[in-house]
């Protein structure tokens, strides 16, 4: 018999096809009593296939109690607890490295929307401005600017690496030096953001990074400085930000992700300072594909010898070889 898979949020077409190939696919969004149905089927589930966003809720987790693995759709996973899971030996997974570029590319996207003004800039042709006033004003190169990164994982580098061809001075702030890296360290997050140009925050989510871009580190990255944000909304204090941005006490934002997606702060809609995305870094056909190709194969590897391909940090050394 196939094993028993909840299927929390959506999947793709060619993700339902193998699902269905290997498993018994349940979907929590067309069971309309999903508490009533656990209590009846909790106890026969023994995967879950789920995203960054949704996450597996405490309530859901502790009502499968044959659950062996909780495959994510995304690098980031902090919707999910993996305290419980590995008291419980729940394997978690993710998706990390078949994003890299593309949420780099996104993050110097932002950049380059936010110093050449390119709302505003789109919005002075399609006015008629450029007609009827003359020329844009000037906008700010990135070349040879510094840019302090907030978390230099594998994403991190690659946004490091990929600013390199602009000539950018890097920085980093994580909660330890890395030593093979050739960038300066700060062990003071509002010392880096007072001394760069741009701070754009890569940065896992969770409790140790909630709110860690406060007043402090926004005032101090100025009204001259840029916040580029493709981590998880909770890192920025959102109410601080939106306060920054209106009075000019920060110069510039790019936005791809917000602390109650998918609702951003209507304040920020008007503000010409500002360029929002609908967290979207990694949402390329290309990308979200081979997320959604790594996130089947580490079930059925897991199903067929015990051992997934990109375990979460936190459940490394629960592989069996």
């Amino acid at each position: 018999m196939k094993p028993n898979m909840l299927l929390i949020g959506g999947a793709t077409p060619r993700m339902m096809e193998r699902f269905e190939t290997a498993f018994t696919v349940h979907q929590a969004s067309e069971i309309s009593d999903l508490t009533g149905w656990l209590k009846d089927n909790g106890a026969k589930i023994e995967a879950v296939a789920t995203n960054g966003h949704d996450g597996v809720k405490p309530e859901i987790m502790s009502a499968l109690s044959a659950l062996k693995i909780i495959s994510c759709y995304g690098v980031g996973y902090d919707a999910i607890d993996t305290a419980v899971a590995t008291e419980r030996n729940i394997m978690v997974t993710h998706t990390p490295g078949v994003l890299n570029a593309d949420v780099a590319n996104l993050a110097v996207l932002l950049m380059l929307a936010s110093s050449r003004c390119l709302i505003r800039d789109d919005k002075w042709v399609r006015s008629g401005n450029w007609a009827s006033k003359g020329n844009a004003p000037l906008t700010r190169s990135i070349e040879n600017k510094k840019v302090g990164i907030l978390g230099l994982g594998r994403i991190g580098g690659e946004i490091a690496r990929k600013l390199e061809v602009f000539n950018c001075e890097i920085v980093y702030h994580t909660r330890t030096p890395k030593p093979d890296v050739p960038y300066t360290y700060y062990d003071d997050l509002a010392k880096m953001a007072q001394d760069v140009d741009y701070m754009i925050a890569i940065t896992p989510g969770g409790p140790s990074t909630n709110k860690i871009v406060n007043r402090k580190v926004l005032e101090a990255l100025g009204p001259e400085g840029t916040f580029i944000n493709v981590a998880r909304g909770s890192v920025v204090d959102e109410a601080e930000l939106v306060s920054a941005l209106q009075d000019g006490r920060l110069g510039w934002a790019g936005l791809d992700v917000f602390a109650d997606e998918p609702n951003a702060p209507t304040q920020l809609f008007e503000l010409e300072n500002v360029t929002l995305t609908p967290h979207v870094a990694s949402a390329t056909v290309e990308t979200r594909q081979a997320m959604g190709d790594l996130t089947v194969d580490n079930l059925l590897q897991f199903f067929k010898d015990g051992n997934v391909m990109t375990p979460v940090p936190e459940c490394a050394d629960m592989n069996k070889t």
